[in-house]
């Protein structure tokens, strides 16, 4: 695991993010690793709140095939309440299985913050309790997933990519 204080990789000619797609402690380098990318090839800003389970250094980036890391915009935070802190989101969207609100009923401004838990348990209770007191519970969304105790829960990197598609479609797309 990365010890971090505060990291950003956020290139220099980087304009003002579509959306900044947030990631509570990952936990799977090869998830983080491709929304990256989505985010890079999307002119998102990615946050990821730390601890989270694996290197994000240099060196583990170089091993394991990123060559395209130093164009992602990205801002590590120590904490849930550093990010908070630093970055006092005017508008969040909370991904999450627990919701029964669909995403494509939610509406996405340009700037907004997505944000989505860890691979294998979600964000905690506090997390959720604090985006129904700040935004309220409409700001709560799932993708909706058949009823079938098998189909538990999508790929992480799948749901980013999906929230970040439909944030696009209602703001006019990749134009500028």
């Amino acid at each position: 695991m990365t010890a971090i204080t505060d990291s950003t990789t956020t290139p220099a000619h980087a304009p003002s993010p579509r959306f900044h797609v947030v990631l509570y402690q990952p936990q799977i380098p090869n998830n983080t690793g491709n929304i990256g990318r989505t985010c890079m090839a999307t002119g998102c800003r990615l946050h990821v709140v730390h601890p989270i389970g694996f290197d994000m250094d240099e060196k583990a980036c170089r091993r394991a095939g990123l060559d395209y890391w130093d164009l992602v915009d990205c801002v590590e935070h120590a904490s849930w309440e550093e990010f908070l802190a630093k970055e006092r989101p005017p508008r969040l969207w909370l991904y999450s299985t627990k919701s029964e609100r669909p995403h494509w009923d939610a509406s996405f401004n340009e700037g907004d913050y997505l944000l989505f838990g860890q691979e294998t348990g979600g964000v905690p209770a506090e997390v959720h309790a604090w985006v129904d007191a700040t935004y309220g519970a409409g700001h709560q969304l799932t993708l909706p997933m058949r009823a079938d105790p098998r189909a538990r829960s999508l790929n992480l990197a799948t749901v980013v990519a999906c929230g970040i598609y439909e944030g696009l479609r209602q703001t006019g797309g990749m134009v500028r």
